[in-house]
């Protein structure tokens, strides 16, 4: 894959004059080359997807003019009172009247509803003239004002399979694209609700902002070449923001060169487009995070001030609040309660321990017909199958709840010991589970323990996620036909929890931002909601509790940020309408230890790495600080910062850093002068100490205010010996 030459080539000339005829070469047939074309990616880079044999990928491989030729694999999907935790009243505009509705944001995802609440085109005059994409639809889709646009991808079959409701069309059968789509950018919805939970208004962080739809997964799966695809259209289709809450098993590390989110993000970069990623759902272990390349905008999980609990009534009148999501009404009733695995069916050839589980085939319906059961599990199929009342399950995350279609409470590891020990100790155990309700959760906002967390095995001088957003318990729009989780019940919203709910939260700021500042690149807008705070509450508009974390879920200070910042981050100036250049990355990626080779298999173009010795990434303009320490070696690091003057003239920002342990922290200048709108000034964060070793994380945030506007990054230390090594990364003594 690389660039395109010329702007004038269409993607049927470019598919018979450059795709058919490389195929030819390394196939007997022109017949057979015609056949095997899957995808010609040519309307805003170079390249094509293929069915080959690995004789003939190694034949490509070899032919000149050939950049890469990757393997197609298959991704996964990632999946209100958000907005009005974060401050974000309805009364705030998108834009002004002359750019009402001119932002479209590009959904990678499983498609679409569209005859959902959350998409009606009221009050939306005709697409901008900017747009150039289409509306791809059979007989069964409508595009409208709203989703002005959409495409669909399907390779072997993924969308029309049988026995499932599938579509072989932009139709969202799973909801995923549904869900995504209305926190993003969904029209305001009244007396939305998950049976009856979570009643209230329900819209999107950018109600005005246009969706464009690029549908490439089908029941979880999402093909690479179909992302690859996706990018190119909605690069050339016009679109300001896009969102593709899709990431790798964390297991799974791929380098830059392999993923198809980080090519496909990089040539959108290059054109201006910001891409929102998820962090992934793998933590909390270390390491886990997803989408760590640099020119992404990652995003993690993190809690809102409302929490759905559904509390279980033991016989000796202990109460538990398990979390969990029903609507069913046990009046108080008491009920005999046993443990799964008292409740062996021996004659279905099942052991205790399966049973204990509650799985499938497992339960002896005599035993439990009309009966609580307590599980060690996280499934209650043998419960249902069996006549089960209700069940009490071991919660695989206390901050993920989960609807269920019958009395379900999850209690963590310790409690469901203090309820097995109630049932051993009682000659008649009962119980009882009581309605699902919405309560206050004072400790918000916390990251989530499902969030991926750091630091980023390929780039260990990033620090990744760049930030967190709502992204527990979240109400949104679903696929009527998208059945629910633990739920057979067809539904029109849905309650979901993970990093794709946050990065639809980012996507739909991001979406804000850009529909008032039309001009600012994709780096001004995500260092934008990275960096700028506000304290006083009587500004523009103080919302975005996006809290910017560490590799260990730390969140640094909980505070609303202003987005009318009065300065940003950027390597370019952002008043402009010019393209980001993508030199910085490419010395970053060469400085990473990329050769040219490696390096276009990621830029798509003839970009080298040229007398760039292996070293840190500091030097890039990032909107944070991170410093991998080798184990046993002293803290040192220099990074120096440029920031753009987009607000005030004659401003003045005095710095201040947290008070950190045996680490000297230092900011020159102290000051920064701004005379006027568009003026640049650099700064240097020299960071110092002693050896280190086996030090988990240092943490702390620099911090520039002009007393009345606070624009914050944080700063991590940590050794980084054996991370850096599993993968040859060069380890420098600073």
């Amino acid at each position: 894959m690389g660039e395109k030459q010329s702007v004038d080539q269409s993607v049927d000339s470019v598919r018979d004059c450059q795709h058919y005829p490389t195929l030819e070469s390394v196939q007997t047939t022109a017949l057979a080359a015609k056949e095997s074309l899957v995808h010609s990616y040519g309307r805003s880079f170079n390249g094509f997807g293929a069915k080959l044999s690995d004789e003939e990928v190694a034949r490509l491989s070899d032919m000149e003019g050939v950049i890469s030729v990757l393997p197609n694999r298959n991704l996964q999907l990632q999946t209100t009172k958000s907005w009005d935790f974060l401050g974000f009243t309805p009364s705030f505009g998108l834009g002004t009247d002359s750019t009402r509705g001119d932002v479209i944001i590009g959904m990678i995802d499983s498609g679409i509803w569209p005859e959902a609440e959350s998409f009606n085109d009221e009050g939306f005059g005709p697409p901008p003239a900017k747009w150039k994409g289409t509306c791809q639809t059979k007989s069964n889709f409508t595009c409208n004002n709203k989703i002005i646009g959409v495409r669909y991808y399907g390779i072997e079959g993924n969308h029309n399979i049988k026995g499932n409701h599938e579509y072989p069309s932009p139709r969202d059968s799973q909801g995923h694209g549904t869900y995504t789509a209305s926190i993003a950018a969904g029209q305001e919805v009244k007396g939305a609700s998950y049976s009856g939970q979570g009643l209230g208004l329900m819209r999107g962080g950018a109600p005005n902002a246009r969706i464009a739809v690029y549908k490439v997964c089908s029941y979880g799966r999402c093909s690479s070449a179909d992302i690859v695809a996706a990018f190119d259209e909605a690069i050339a289709d016009g679109v300001d923001i896009i969102l593709t809450p899709i990431r790798w098993d964390c297991r799974d590390i791929l380098e830059y060169a392999n993923d198809p989110v980080t090519i496909g993000s990089f040539h959108a970069s290059r054109k201006g487009i910001l891409t929102v990623a998820p962090a992934g759902n793998d933590g909390p272990y270390r390491a886990s995070v997803t989408n760590y390349a640099p020119w992404l905008l990652t995003g993690g999980a993190s809690t809102i001030d409302r929490k759905f609990v559904s509390k279980l009534v033991l016989g000796d009148g202990k109460i538990f609040e398990g979390n969990a999501i029903h609507s069913f009404d046990l009046n108080g009733t008491m009920f005999p309660l046993i443990w799964g695995g008292d409740a062996t069916n021996f004659s279905g050839n099942a052991h205790p321990e399966s049973a204990s589980h509650c799985s499938a085939s497992t339960l002896d319906s005599q035993k439990v017909k009309g009966k609580i059961v307590l599980c060690e599990g996280f499934s209650s199929d043998g419960i249902e199958e069996a006549d089960g009342v209700g069940a009490i399950m071991t919660a695989i995350d206390l901050d993920d709840t989960a609807p269920f279609s019958f009395p379900v409470t999850l209690l963590s590891e310790e409690e469901i010991a203090q309820v097995l020990a109630y049932i051993k100790s009682s000659e008649n155990p009962e119980a009882t589970i009581l309605v699902s309700e919405a309560m206050k959760d004072f400790n918000a906002p916390e990251v989530a323990p499902f969030s991926g967390k750091g630091p980023s095995l390929l780039s260990p001088d990033i620090l990744k996620p760049d930030l967190t957003a709502p992204g527990v318990d979240i109400i949104s729009a679903w696929s009527p036909i998208g059945l629910q989780l633990s739920s057979q019940r067809s539904t029109p919203y849905s309650i979901r929890s993970g990093t794709a709910t946050a990065t639809a939260h980012i996507a739909g700021a991001a979406a804000f931002v850009k529909a008032n500042h039309l001009s600012w690149s994709a780096a001004a807008i995500k260092s934008a909601l990275m960096t700028t705070g506000n304290k006083k509450e009587n500004l523009l508009f103080s919302f975005l509790r996006l809290i910017i974390i560490s590799m260990y879920s730390m969140p640094w200070n909980q505070q609303s940020t202003n987005l009318k910042m009065l300065w940003i981050w950027s390597t370019q100036s952002n008043q402009g309408s010019r393209s980001w250049t993508n030199k910085d990355y490419v010395e970053f990626l060469c400085k990473q230890g990329f050769n040219t080779t490696l390096l276009r298999l990621v830029t798509g173009n003839k970009s080298v790495c040229k007398n760039t010795k292996p070293g840190r990434g500091w030097d890039l303009n990032y909107p944070s600080f991170m410093l991998a320490v080798q184990d046993g070696h002293k803290i040192s690091g220099n990074f120096v910062r440029i920031v753009t003057n987009v607000g005030s003239p004659n401003s003045n920002y005095h710095v201040s850093i947290d008070k950190t342990d045996f680490v000297d922290v230092k900011v020159d200048p102290s000051v920064l002068t701004f005379a006027t709108v568009g003026e640049e000034k650099s700064f240097v964060v020299s960071v110092n100490g002693p050896n280190i070793s086996q030090v988990p994380i240092i943490s702390c945030s620099v911090t520039w205010e002009d007393g009345v506007h606070l624009v914050r990054a944080p700063l991590v230390i940590y050794t980084s010996q054996a991370s850096i090594i599993a993968h040859n990364l060069p380890i420098l003594s600073p």
